[in-house]
């Protein structure tokens, strides 16, 4: 049944927390397993020329837009959770079983995009009963926000470096047998420990006045949804080029890109439980402008990569995953399901776009030329930021 402080004891609220974020952590780390593996296994296990990144990314990538806003609509109007948590695991295990038993471009165009596109919103809806499991048991939102990117991160720290291991060491088709395995684990998690009837509270109604403060809060929702467009989008190209540069273009074993993640969450894990000081210490916006800064130098450094102790990086990532959802959570106080479906939703839409933007790029140029121009939109990230600055400072 739902969770109340009222009925909670510390000890049963602290539990309810820790099993929330094993749960998380289960349905994240099958996701860490496959995202970034597809685009290797499309080009370098079937031998497909790079635009077919495109087809796939846009495809499956589009479904997730459309589950997460039909999700977030149910969510803010008092659903249950429980089965939509559910549909998304079911859709893993279907996507991920299909290509462990058959790996061929039209499963992963047909299974494959339905399965992960589907289990894609688990994160989204996870992150918006969160927020509500943070008022309920008295935690502060960032501070929460700042566990649940963490636990993400430590999921994505583990899940490239298996995935990747097992591709070099076994096959392709071991990275899928594992994935189901995994998640059978996930959803027993979902089946025991999440409530049937659990719900996201509802959100707070704004003031309304006659200054137009709501349409403010709202043309600086849309705003800080750019802003996080443009630099999840210099993210998706440098994420979705790194592997198959690192072992066409620099020579590097077929291992690097899962040990270059698993080094790049774990500084991102860092980075995500330091927010909350920076936050305190020099406000959410100016640690985002410093956050996108660094976003530019980090990411033609890693166009510049030739050896394996070059690739390690994360620091930039680890404060805007904690900070950004934060960011766009306070422009919408009486809807955060809504504003956190327009976050998930914005990094889905840059995935979409940075497929096909990869697939082109790469086949006229290279893999090295993706990331550079990554570099350029990062910039274009802080003049966003910049033009959505809140009146009073974040």
């Amino acid at each position: 049944m739902p969770i109340s402080p009222s009925s909670t004891a510390p000890v049963g609220a602290v539990t309810a927390r820790l099993m929330f974020l094993l749960l998380l952590f289960c349905g994240t780390i099958c996701t860490a397993m496959i995202v970034p593996f597809m685009s290797y296994f499309l080009v370098r296990g079937l031998g497909y020329e790079p635009w077919i990144i495109s087809v796939y990314a846009g495809m499956a990538i589009s479904l997730t837009l459309v589950a997460n806003r039909q999700f977030a609509r149910r969510i803010d109007a008092g659903a249950r959770v429980f089965p939509l948590v559910g549909l998304a695991a079911a859709g893993f295990v279907c996507a991920a079983g299909a290509l462990a038993l058959l790996p061929a471009l039209w499963v992963v165009l047909t299974a494959g995009v339905l399965g992960f596109g589907i289990s894609s919103s688990a994160v989204s809806t996870m992150f918006s009963l969160g927020g509500s499991l943070a008022e309920r048991h008295k935690v502060e939102r960032v501070r929460f926000n700042a566990h649940m990117r963490a636990t993400t991160s430590t999921a994505w720290m583990i899940g490239p470096a298996v995935t990747f291991l097992l591709a070099d060491g076994i096959g392709l088709r071991a990275v899928f047998v594992m994935a189901v395995a995994v998640s059978m684990v996930w959803i027993g998690l979902w089946w025991f420990t999440l409530p049937r009837d659990i719900t996201a509270m509802p959100g707070r109604a704004p003031a309304q006045d006659s200054s137009g403060q709501t349409a403010v809060a709202s043309q600086g929702l849309w705003l800080a949804a750019g802003f996080v467009f443009c630099l999840s989008s210099a993210h998706s190209l440098t994420f979705s080029a790194l592997p198959i540069f690192y072992v066409e273009e620099v020579g590097l074993p077929g291992y690097a890109p899962g040990f270059a993640f698993s080094i790049k969450t774990f500084v991102e894990v860092i980075a995500i439980f330091s927010t909350p000081w920076v936050i305190a210490r020099i406000g959410m916006w100016r640690a985002l402008l410093a956050v996108t800064g660094l976003a530019v130098v980090t990411i033609q450094l890693l166009a510049a990569v030739q050896s394996f102790p070059q690739m390690l990086e994360g620091l930039y990532y680890g404060f805007y995953a904690s900070l950004g959802i934060s960011y766009v959570q306070s422009f919408a106080p009486a809807t955060p399901a809504r504003a956190t479906a327009i976050y998930w939703n914005t990094l889905m839409v840059s995935g979409v776009m940075a497929g096909p933007a990869v697939g082109l790029i790469a086949q006229a140029y290279d893999f090295q030329t993706v990331i550079r121009c990554a570099s350029g939109v990062a910039v274009v990230a802080a003049a966003v930021l910049i033009v959505g600055r809140p009146l009073s400072p974040a």
